[in-house]
Order: structure tokens, then sequence, then C-alpha cells
């Protein structure tokens, strides 16, 4: 009986029915079979606690290979979006895509790991995608930045991402003033543009694909067909060294 329930408790995949069929046996036998799996686990707890770990790594395997689909799937609004910042290499043989709220405290602390990763490789694509979730000023700050763009480009864009990662303030509309100011940009421009239906679609494509994809928190990295899903445990940095290896071994 023993073995059995060890079976069952850590089987890859469901016994035939003929093999264990609960729903044939009498009331008295399964009343039976349930104190004997009680009995076991009590005395062989470590039975549980192994069956518990094979199922988190199934179900770790199954999220990653669910993942890499939605990748392939999304893969040109992912990469090749056409309204998002790329930045690092733009021929790069790799592409590291972050999804960024600019008042979330971990986007803030791995910007500049972000833009040390990219210029230490050389070789990297940085794509920026605004994903406005914390509120009203979240959403100030990722209309302000995508309106930097529309109205003076790339290279002020990303002084402005800077500037923002980095604010103190509320994103009222006097703090991003300042911020046009210090970079030199017109603010009566960008504060219009803000409003405007090509900001709008920005935001509202950016959401969408991250629904789309079950994204919900940031930062969300896609780098290569991996999407991480917060900062990787072991650092972006050696995350960004191990799929290198990857692409090297393949």
């Amino acid at each position: 009986m023993k073995r059995l329930i060890a079976a069952l408790l850590l089987s890859a995949s469901p016994l035939p029915a003929l093999a264990f069929d609960i729903s044939a046996m009498s009331d008295d036998e399964k009343a039976a079979f349930g104190q004997a799996v009680r009995d076991y686990l009590v005395e062989n707890p470590e039975v549980l606690v192994e069956a518990i770990s094979v199922l988190e790594q199934r179900n770790a395997s199954a999220e990653v290979e669910n993942d890499q689909q939605l990748v392939a799937t999304h893969h040109e609004a992912i990469f090749n979006d056409g309204h998002s910042w790329v930045g690092g290499n733009p021929e790069g043989d790799l592409t590291m895509v972050e999804f960024i709220d600019y008042r979330c405290g971990v986007c803030r602390r791995f910007n500049q790991e972000v833009h040390d990763i990219v210029e230490a490789d050389g070789n990297i694509r940085l794509v920026l995608k605004e994903f406005p979730i914390l509120g009203p000023d979240s959403e100030a700050s990722a209309r302000f930045a995508v309106a930097i763009r529309q109205v003076a480009g790339d290279d002020a864009y990303l002084q402005a991402h800077d500037e923002l990662i980095t604010l103190r303030s509320d994103a009222s509309e006097e703090a991003l003033r300042g911020v046009a100011d210090r970079i030199g940009v017109d603010a009566d421009e960008v504060i219009a543009e803000m409003q405007s239906e090509t900001v709008t679609a920005v935001l509202r494509d950016n959401r969408q694909l991250a629904e789309q994809m079950a994204i919900q928190g940031t930062p969300t990295f896609v780098i290569g067909e991996h999407l991480l899903r917060g900062v990787p445990g072991a650092g972006l940095t050696a995350t960004v060294e191990q799929i290198r290896a990857e692409q090297s071994e393949g």
C-alpha cells in the first residue's frame, strides 16, 4: 500500500484506470484507503514535500513554455512596433525590451544597470515601452516621454527618460516643464502634444500588448525569446550573460 501511495503522489501522469480505479471501491474500501494515505503522509512527510517540489518544477516549466509562445505570437508588436524608442545598438544581435513605469521603484533602481549592460555588451538593441500602471503621475510621465519623442526626437527622449526615472517630485505640469527646460525642448509644445491622439495611441497599443501577454507589473523584460516578469533572482546582468551563453551554444 505504501508503495502504491508514493507512486500516486509522485507519478508524472495519471495511472491507467485499470491499474487504479477508486470509483470501483466500496465505501469501506475508500475510507480505508483514505486513512492509509493519511497515515503514510504523517509517517513520511518528505514524500509530500517531494511531490510538491515536482509539481512546482512542472508548473515553472509550463509557464516558461507559455511565455515563450507569447513572445513568438506577439513578436512584431514586441520588437518592431514602430512607435517605441530604440537605443543601444539598433543592429544588435540581441534585443532587450523593457516595459517601464516612471514611478516604479524597481524600474528606478535598475535603470542604470540597464544602461550599463547595454553599453558594456555593445551589441544589444534596447527598446523601451511606456506602461503606466501606478496612477496619474505615471500616466502624466509616460505621456510626457512619448510627447518629447514626437516633438524633439530620440536623443531628447532618452534625456527625458533619465530625468523622469529620477524625478522625486510629483509629475505636475510645473515639474514636467522643468524637465523640458533642462533638456532644451519647447515646454509649451510638449505639454500640448501630451493629450494628442498620437500619444494616446502609443499608450493604448502598449497596454493592449501587455494585456495580451498577461503583463501586470513593471519592470517586465523581454530579452531575446525570454519573457522576464520582474527582475530575475539571479540579477539582470547575470541573466543577460546566461542568455548570451545560450546563444553561443545554439
